[in-house]
This record gives C-alpha cells, structure tokens and sequence, in this order.
C-alpha cells in the first residue's frame, strides 16, 4: 500500500461525503466512536476544511463499554463536535424469537428507527465497508431503505463510474456509505499516516485486543499481542482471524447477521 493508494481512497470518500451533503437533506452521520466511523470523521472533516455541518449521531444502548464512553467525551470536547446521543428502546421491546445476542443487537436498528422517526433524516451517512462481512459486500455507495430499514440486496441502483441514484422517495431514507471500498487494513494505515485519534481497546493488553468495538455485552477481545499501530498493521497482514470474531451474535445462528441486516443493521 502506497500514500497513493491511500490518498485515492481518501479522494474518493471526500467526493462521496461532499455529494451526499450537496444533495440530501437533512442529513445525519452515525458515530459509533470505533475506528472505522472515526476515520471517516476525519474525512468529514477534510471534506469542509475542518467543520462537521451535521449530527454525529450515537445509537446508544448504555452498554458501550466505558472507554468507549470516555473517548467520545473527549473528543467531542477537543474537536467541539455536533453530538447527538440517541438512546436506543430496551431489550424487552426486541423480537423475543430472536436469539438473545442477536437480540441485543437489534437495539440498535430499532433506534435507528426512532431516530429517523423523531429527527426526519433523509440521509444516513454510515461507516460500512464491503470487506467486514458477506452480506456487506452487496452494498452499494448509495444505498436507499424503506422508513422501517429494510433493505432488499437483490434490487440495488447500479453505480458505474462514480455515477450514483441519490434522489429519496418520500417513503425512504438513503443510507450513505464513503468507505464502503476501504479494507480494514486500508483504515489502519490512513489512521497511521493522518494520526487520527483511537479508543484504547484497539491496543493490546495482556494479550488480547478488541478489533472491533460494540456494546459490552455482545463484544469480546480476541487473542493478539498488538500493542501499536505498527504491530496491528503487521498482525493484520498476515492474520486469518475474522475481524468480526469478537462479535458474538454473528455465531448464534447461520443467518443471524443476514436477519439484523434485512430488517436494517447498520
């Protein structure tokens, strides 16, 4: 990977966010304070010489983990940022035949829900990439959604040459993804290279680290002695380990993430 390889990734992202903002409105960013949504703050940020001209929003459950909570604290002072922090319905109000961990997980497409339903969004800007799960490689960069979330992969706008269907029908939202191209591997090395701030569970503690951040319940460390931005680069370009391998509702059932998604997982 080159500093062009990033800086044409980083190019392309900015075109998709200045799009978005230029031809939806209202229009929201979900923050979810993990790498990924971080990175693309950043790029928010470059995009209009250092502003964020609309929410970042957490979809919160009360059960991000504590550093969690800590770093959005202290960045959303440092960088004086539009935060909205959305709480999200109970557990109880979930689909009881879910699988419990699956259930814990719709809590954040159910707030979704009543976001867009208290706030009228039309735009959803989100921190996907093709290369997190199966299911996510069908995205596309403008991705429209029924109000309720749902979403049907086999009836997606074609995208040719950064040519992208931004108009939203009355009855929808538009979900918007700029880093849906990047690799997990790409993220860390823009994060190296920009010096973009990180929540301190990335790093490695007595020999294991968090690769991917989401509520405390649901969410486990995974083996690594990884302790910099260095050493996870070099860890993940040879690793088999799925970044998703902390993540413990993907491993109920075979078609659990395909559920949380078909009905509006971020």
């Amino acid at each position: 990977m080159t500093d062009n390889n990033l800086q044409d990734l980083e190019s392309r992202s900015l075109y998709i966010i200045r799009e978005a903002y230029s031809r939806i409105n209202p229009i929201g960013m979900l923050w979810s304070i993990g790498k990924d949504s971080t990175a693309m703050l950043w790029l928010v940020k470059k995009a209009f010489f250092g502003q964020v001209p609309f929410p970042l929003i957490l979809l919160d459950t009360g059960e991000e983990m504590d550093e969690v909570y800590a770093f959005r604290d202290w960045l959303q002072k440092e960088w004086d940022l539009p935060v909205i922090n959305h709480i999200c319905p109970t557990l109880e109000e979930m689909d009881q035949t879910l699988p419990p961990n699956t259930r814990a997980a719709m809590r954040k497409t159910e707030g979704l829900k009543t976001l867009l339903a208290e706030h009228k969004y039309k735009g959803v800007i989100c921190g996907i990439r093709r290369d997190e799960q199966g299911l996510r490689a069908k995205e596309r960069v403008f991705s429209p959604r029924s109000l309720d979330g749902a979403w049907d992969f086999k009836d997606q706008p074609a995208e040719f040459w950064d040519q992208y269907k931004t108009e939203v029908p009355d009855d929808c939202h538009m979900r918007i993804h700029p880093i849906l191209h990047w690799t997990e591997l790409d993220i860390w090395r823009y994060t190296k290279q920009e010096n973009i701030p990180l929540c301190d569970l990335y790093f490695a503690k007595d020999g294991m680290r968090y690769r991917s951040l989401g509520e405390k319940s649901i969410t486990k460390p995974v083996p690594s002695d990884a302790d910099t931005l260095d050493k996870i680069i070099t860890e993940l370009e040879t690793t088999n380990t799925s970044e998703r391998a902390g993540r413990t509702m993907d491993k109920e059932t075979e078609d659990s993430f395909e559920k949380l998604r078909s009905q509006g997982y971020m």
